[in-house]
């Protein structure tokens, strides 16, 4: 079982679950059940990653439910099989996620080598000018692109999206 089951189940249970630093406070009408206070022990590292806001202002919860609702557009109104609606999910909560963690390189320098520009090999931005440009030459996108494409699902796998 995973932390964002056993947050699931806690909330079946009637349990509202929140965090205080990195201690759970969990708040029900009545106690909860022996197996839920266990199930979320177990996994108290993994719900508190769940439910703590990252820098980009998402938790983990706010990234699954994103991915939930994805899929779910996807198979029930696309028509789409659930392998299917799942991968256009992971698609989309990926591009999202790049959005919401932009990088920037310094003036002047590649932040795929870290070369500076050429005449031959100029420098190109790529990102918005909201968020910041990352420099790149385009020789170095495809790389740079694929690394960040992986920073981004190991990012969501760690709040139980499927990949």
């Amino acid at each position: 079982m995973s932390a964002f089951q056993a947050l699931k189940a806690a909330r079946d249970a009637g349990v509202s679950i929140g965090i205080d630093g990195d201690a759970l406070t969990l708040y029900a009408d009545a106690a909860p059940l022996a197996a839920v206070v266990a199930l979320l022990s177990r996994h108290k590292a993994g719900v508190v990653a769940l439910l703590r806001q990252g820098d980009d202002g998402w938790s983990g919860e706010d990234w699954r439910a994103l991915f939930d609702e994805r899929a779910a557009i996807a198979e029930f109104d696309g028509g789409l099989p659930r392998a299917s609606a799942e991968a256009r999910a992971l698609a989309c909560c990926v591009a999202e996620w790049l959005n919401c963690n932009p990088v920037r390189s310094p003036s002047g320098r590649c932040l795929g080598c870290g070369g500076g520009g050429h005449a031959h090999d100029k420098l190109l931005p790529f990102g918005t000018e909201q968020t910041c440009h990352a420099w790149l030459h385009s020789r170095c996108w495809t790389a740079w692109d694929a690394s960040r494409k992986a920073e981004a699902v190991a990012a969501l796998s760690s709040f139980g999206i499927p990949t």
